[in-house]
């Protein structure tokens, strides 16, 4: 049986997407994981990270680490932005800390994104998921340039009963995070081309393993009166492709 994973669930999962957090869950479970939310998670820090607030970032990472150093398990992430904050970014904030950074290493060995730890570490692909119609999936930027991982989704979509599975071109949906309030104009013309693609790949859902991408894309449909919706790539394997809410 698999070590206990420590469920790292996110700020937007916790405040605006609890279903996903469900499905991540469910699918957890399906795969014979033991389940465990570390309490007193807070954000990662990522945000002021990027914001350039470093003694800030540094707190609340110094945070995460004592929280998740309560069990040596492994630490999922449905976030591929989280997962390469804890695994890179720490390492930076922390460089330069003779005390926190070996810490911080120890951390990001422990840490993987969901698809990843379901393919590689429980090596589970088919959760007997199914949905008639097409799927276009977008691979988000920290998820494939940060971590590398792009066949783990795939494989994972690939097993769902009925599902054409499109992949849309690897091109950022502007998001970013603060890029998107600090460049709007830019952001929104990213944005613009995304949903160029979806509107090509005439899918029914657009599925994400971030649902920071998801929630910018699924504005933009909305915005739009087009009728995809967006789903985390928990919820399709969950057998709840209905969209984020």
């Amino acid at each position: 049986m698999p070590p206990p994973v420590q469920l790292f669930i996110t700020c937007l999962v916790d405040s605006l997407f609890p279903a996903v957090g469900q499905a991540v869950v469910t699918v957890l479970a399906r795969a014979g994981a033991q389940v465990q939310l570390p309490a007193g998670q807070t954000c990662c820090g990522q945000p002021a990270f990027n914001a350039g607030y470093q003694q800030q970032a540094r707190q609340m990472a110094a945070h995460t680490i004592a929280v998740l150093e309560a069990s040596q398990g492994p630490v999922v992430l449905p976030s591929g932005s989280c997962a390469a904050m804890l695994k890179h970014g720490y390492l930076e904030l922390f460089a330069a800390d003779p005390a926190w950074l070996p810490r911080a290493q120890a951390l990001a060995a422990r840490v993987y994104e969901f698809s990843q730890y379901l393919v590689d570490e429980l090596q589970v692909t088919d959760f007997g998921a199914e949905y008639a119609g097409k799927l276009a999936y977008h691979s988000a930027c920290h998820l494939s340039r940060g971590l590398g991982i792009e066949r783990q989704p795939l494989e994972l979509l690939e097993n769902v009963d009925g599902a054409q599975v499109h992949p849309l071109a690897p091109e950022c949906c502007g998001f970013g995070g603060l890029f998107s309030v600090t460049q709007t104009p830019v952001s929104a013309e990213m944005l613009a081309r995304r949903l160029q693609h979806i509107a090509a790949a005439n899918a029914d859902v657009v599925v994400a393993c971030d649902v920071s991408c998801l929630m910018h894309i699924e504005g933009g449909l909305r915005k739009q009166g087009a009728a995809p919706r967006c789903a985390h790539l928990a919820q399709v394997l969950a057998g709840q492709p209905r969209g984020l809410r």
